[in-house]
């Protein structure tokens, strides 16, 4: 999953949020002397990340979404597959959501700014151009979308196929959203429960 989910997933610790948010950039293992001093919370929401991500890619429903998606993207597809599940995620917020998406966006970036100290170094130029283009937003759209691959298409060689991707989107979107659909409710219950066992006491 992508940024919109994982924020969505994180709850309401603003701590667990940002773990979550960041986790991309956290590298190594969460062992209790590496950890020493951070805020549980935070730590928490790093494991957050990483039980998303491990669960997201092991799924029966996204296995098959892949395989689809490997026919015109090979090894990207595992990248692609995430953007397009916040995609679906962004265009039908309001099925997963109480707050409008524009709403709920504007508020996750404030919150973020506030604690951009809890943020790796190297991680705030992006963040600094998410909030100032609206990237959360934006994934509603084709439109939007097709600029979040233009702009993962040009941070490393290796990525300049994903320039294409929209086009794959449009041509399976309704094979790909059946996926998501049943994907998603069942990643929503075992995050949540995720973070009802490992709730910092």
């Amino acid at each position: 999953m992508n940024f919109l989910a994982h924020i969505l997933l994180s709850g309401e610790q603003e701590g667990v949020l940002m773990g979550n948010y960041v986790g991309d950039f956290i590298k190594g293992r969460l062992t209790d002397e590496k950890t020493v001093g951070w805020n549980p919370d935070y730590v928490l929401g790093l494991k957050l990340h990483r039980f998303i991500d491990s669960f997201t890619d092991t799924h029966p429903l996204v296995q098959e979404a892949k395989e689809v998606a490997a026919l015109a993207q090979g090894k990207l597809s595992g990248i692609v597959m995430d953007i397009y599940f916040d995609y679906f995620l962004a265009s039908k917020f309001s099925d997963y959501c109480d707050v409008p998406l524009k709403v709920y966006a504007h508020d996750k970036y404030a919150l973020i700014e506030k604690n951009e100290y809890l943020i790796p170094e190297e991680m705030i130029p992006m963040v600094r151009s998410m909030i100032r283009q609206d990237w959360l937003t934006t994934y509603a759209t084709f439109e939007g979308i097709d600029l979040t691959f233009q702009r993962l298409s040009r941070r490393a060689p290796f990525l300049a196929p994903i320039k294409t991707a929209v086009s794959d989107l449009k041509n399976n979107e309704a094979f790909y959203y059946e996926k998501f659909k049943d994907f998603y409710p069942d990643l929503t219950k075992n995050a949540a429960l995720f973070l009802a066992e490992n709730a910092v006491v």
